[in-house]
């Protein structure tokens, strides 16, 4: 009686450890499939990792290519690359996570927080984190600003040879050069626009708000179906409009958006859907130019860029569109509510947004064209 109960317990055993195996190699069959192996030689290599020798003789751990494993390379190459294309499997694994994974990974690191939209104008694809919530602009908000500019003069209601006069009151600090230069300086329109966009010249931006308005610019805004987007009054203070004198847009400062509206006024510009296309078109080629790109694609310099950034104590803003091989995508990240104070090129947000700007690249680019072996 007690040999039966033996080899059923036997029995049982091979039964359950072979359903064990079967899971596991299942497992490893669903891995290899996500990685985007075929199955057949792949399933080897995770099922047969070692050849087996006569009892007593130590296991040999098999290359891929004795493994049956179709690397691609021709025999002889070194069998470094095959344990190179080993690891790429992990990266390619990781770099399949979805879009919102990877960007949560990066906000959760930040101490502030982060609104982000991005779009491929090419192909239409979208991502948004926190895109729609109401945002200080710092100065991003110039590019409103700029486009009621290319508006009036457009309407016959300015000209670009129209002077603007620096005074010693109308000076500001921060952005810019104006401050420096001699009161009485006569500026054409067009230098004055050019300095807000290029230099982000707060003194400029300032002459250029007293000549047409802040409510001239958000009904602009509003003409153009945007809600958020709003100017509240001139840099540092003072003519304020309708909008920067309700309580609860205070808090706002200079102005207030969120990071889909902002990536809505690039992606207009660059399809000409303001103004006029040449109107547009010049709009985009001004930013182009703009100079202390520190923040969204930083590394990507040899990749044309139409941006405009702002900075403020405790947040750091960008919007762009960079015009990449992988496609088009306008961008704009605000990281704001920072706990400490840094006016360096490596400022916390700075760093945060060239990471997820690279990561939209990766994520809702257009794919590359595969590499081919030789």
């Amino acid at each position: 009686m007690t040999l039966v109960v033996w080899l059923i317990a036997l029995a049982s055993g091979y039964v359950q450890q072979g359903a064990a195996q079967k899971r596991t190699l299942d497992l490893s069959r669903n891995v290899l499939i996500n990685t985007g192996l075929q199955p057949g030689g792949p399933q080897r290599m995770m099922e047969e990792p070692f050849q087996r020798f006569p009892a007593g003789k130590p296991l040999k751990r098999l290359t891929m290519r004795e493994r049956g494993f179709n690397t691609g390379l021709k025999p002889g190459v070194n069998e470094s690359a095959s344990r190179r294309l080993s690891f790429d499997f992990v990266s390619k694994a990781a770099q399949q996570q979805p879009l919102e994974k990877r960007v949560a990974a990066e906000v959760a690191q930040f101490k502030g927080k982060v609104s982000m939209f991005a779009r491929n104008l090419d192909t239409g694809a979208t991502f948004s984190f926190q895109g729609d919530e109401p945002v200080q602009t710092a100065s991003t908000i110039k590019v409103a600003i700029m486009i009621e500019v290319f508006a009036r003069v457009a309407e016959g209601k300015a000209r670009w040879t129209d002077e603007l006069i620096l005074t010693k009151e109308k000076k500001v600090g921060g952005s810019g050069i104006l401050f420096e230069f001699s009161d009485g300086l006569r500026l054409t329109l067009r230098d004055a626009t050019t300095l807000m966009m290029v230099l982000s010249d707060n003194t400029a931006t300032n002459l250029v708000i007293d000549t047409f308005g802040a409510d001239a610019v958000n009904a602009r805004m509003e003409a153009l179906g945007l809600k958020e987007t709003r100017l509240m009054r001139r840099v540092f203070g003072g003519g304020d409009s309708a909008e920067g004198r309700k309580p609860e847009n205070k808090r706002f400062g200079l102005g207030r958006t969120s990071a889909r509206e902002m990536v809505t006024l690039v992606e207009k510009l660059e399809r000409g859907e303001i103004i006029s296309a040449a109107a547009s078109k010049e709009m985009i080629d001004l930013m182009k130019r703009e100079q202390g790109t520190n923040g969204i694609w930083r590394h990507q310099s040899r990749v044309l860029k139409a941006t405009k950034s702002g900075a403020l104590d405790a947040l750091r803003s960008n919007v762009g569109i960079i015009y990449h091989p992988r496609g088009r995508i306008a961008l704009a990240v605000i990281a704001y509510e920072m706990p400490e104070v840094s006016w360096t090129v490596d400022n916390p947000a700075l760093l945060l947004m060239n990471r997820l700007s690279e990561i939209v690249i990766e994520e809702l680019g257009s794919k590359p064209p595969p590499v081919e072996n030789k």
